[in-house]
């Protein structure tokens, strides 16, 4: 302090008093400059808020009216949340399908799905459902569902349209969850009336008929017209039937639900009906069975190259020697059908008869069919068949100048000619059961009658 004081009385007063007042200048000048933007530093900067952004969006002069609102709600708050916290979008399911061609196996289906045996075999025995896969057959598909890691998830066995086995695995326990899934047809009804001019199929078809629908027709009416024998031209029928379709689209045809077959003047008619037992069946109007013991042929639609004849001679023998049944040349292959249900005596070579199968019909009746190229397979003696069932296959083993089936009907061990004996009919609806069937199917029988009004009408005017 001695020396600060010496050194300030060394100066002369007139200096003092100037460097005073220059520095007293400074420090009101440092005063009157702006402060540095020390909160910029200190805050970081906000992003805006959907506020703001809305008032941004707003006109620039507001009335005063909008300035003395408060400020407007949020409208969509999942706008201000970070992305992470919205929900994410389903992953895509990408189906493998996989058609069952001819020689593939369950195996051969999963490799290619890039699956193994380990995986199969667990499918297969969870659930009894799961044996339903070793039953695949050509025309089915099966779809695999697999993850990012080629792991299952889902199994898809579509065995029909209408049918499909879905199969679903558990991530957790790695178990499976069986699930059918059963679609149902969308039924139309159709008619149609067919006047046969050149042929059965043939008019048939034109009248958009397809052939599994001409052939159940034909099965239906075999009880009681051979149709290889006994179609004339001026016949006609009337059918009512069933088409069957899934998103819009026809599938197939279901049932016949009514129809008369108008042949050489006679009228046949059946009307379908399901029993208090659900079995369906086929019933005249009055409520006796369409369904006799026994067809009228065992082919179908095959010419008779030979009728029943006592006093024919025989075409290699060349001697008189009865012929005590009919034959029906066909092409060798032709399936040949049991004419009615019973159990198989015998099943092999017969002398002259060479490949044959001889049925059992109850106590009375027995039928025979012989010159056969092959027996279906499982035919055998003792053998239950039922009335339809291939039996065997047109050929022309034993004594047979050419591919033809011979065809025997015996009535307690005497023959009668299979195109005339009277067969007998199953058993016709009774009581309760009657009267349902009457009350069930009166729209359906009065349409056949309808049908045979105008039938009877277009004769007359002819």
């Amino acid at each position: 302090m001695e020396k600060m004081r010496r050194l300030v009385d060394h100066f002369p007063r007139k200096h003092l008093h100037f460097l005073l007042l220059l520095s007293l200048a400074g420090v009101s000048l440092l005063l009157l400059l702006p402060s540095p933007p020390v909160e910029a530093k200190k805050h970081p900067r906000l992003e805006p808020t959907l506020a703001s952004v809305e008032k941004q969006n707003t006109p620039t002069t507001p009335s005063i009216a909008e300035e003395e609102l408060p400020p407007p709600a949020l409208k969509n708050l999942s706008l201000l949340q970070p992305p992470a916290m919205l929900a994410p979008e389903p992953a895509e399911v990408i189906w493998q399908n996989k058609e069952i061609n001819k020689g593939d196996s369950l195996s051969t289906l999963f490799s290619k799905a890039g699956l193994g045996a380990t995986e199969l075999y667990a499918i297969v025995n969870a659930d009894p459902k799961g044996k339903q896969l070793t039953k695949i057959h050509p025309g089915q598909s099966i779809a695999f569902n697999l993850n990012a890691e080629d792991e299952l998830q889902q199994l898809r066995y579509i065995k029909s349209p209408t049918e499909t086995l879905l199969i679903t695995k558990n991530s957790a326990d790695s178990s499976y969850q069986f699930e059918e899934i059963v679609r149902e047809y969308e039924i139309k009804t159709r008619q149609a009336q067919v006047n046969i001019e050149q042929s059965l199929f043939l008019d048939a078809k034109n009248a958009g008929m397809d052939d599994n629908l001409i052939m159940e027709l034909a099965t239906l009416f075999g009880w009681d017209i051979d149709f290889s024998l006994d179609i004339r031209g001026g016949d006609s029928f009337y059918i009512v039937y069933e088409e069957l379709y899934l998103d819009g689209e026809k599938q197939k045809n279901g049932n016949i639900l009514a129809a008369n077959f108008f042949n050489q003047g006679k009228r046949f008619s059946a009307i379908y009906y399901e029993k208090a037992n659900k079995e369906g069946a086929y019933f005249t109007e009055n409520g006796a069975s369409v369904r006799k013991e026994f067809t009228r042929s065992p082919v179908d639609f095959a010419r008779v190259s030979s009728h029943f004849n006592l006093k024919r001679k025989h075409p290699i023998m060349h001697t008189i020697r009865a012929h005590k049944g009919v034959d029906y040349a066909a092409s060798r292959g032709t399936p040949i059908k049991a004419t009615g249900d019973g159990k198989v005596i015998l099943a092999g070579r017969k002398g002259g008869y060479g490949k044959t199968v001889i049925i059992k019909h109850g106590q009375r009746y027995t039928t025979l069919y012989a010159h056969l190229n092959a027996y279906a397979r499982g035919i055998r003696s003792g053998k239950r068949v039922r009335q339809g069932q291939i039996i065997g296959y047109v050929g022309s083993t034993g004594m047979a100048t050419g591919p033809h089936l011979h065809y025997e009907f015996r009535v307690n061990g005497s023959h009668r000619n299979p195109l005339t004996v009277k067969l007998p009919r199953a058993t016709p609806l009774k009581g309760e059961e009657k009267q349902r069937f009457l009350a069930q199917t009166n729209n359906l029988r009065q349409q056949l009658l309808a049908s045979a009004s105008q039938r009877t009408l277009a004769m007359n005017e002819l």
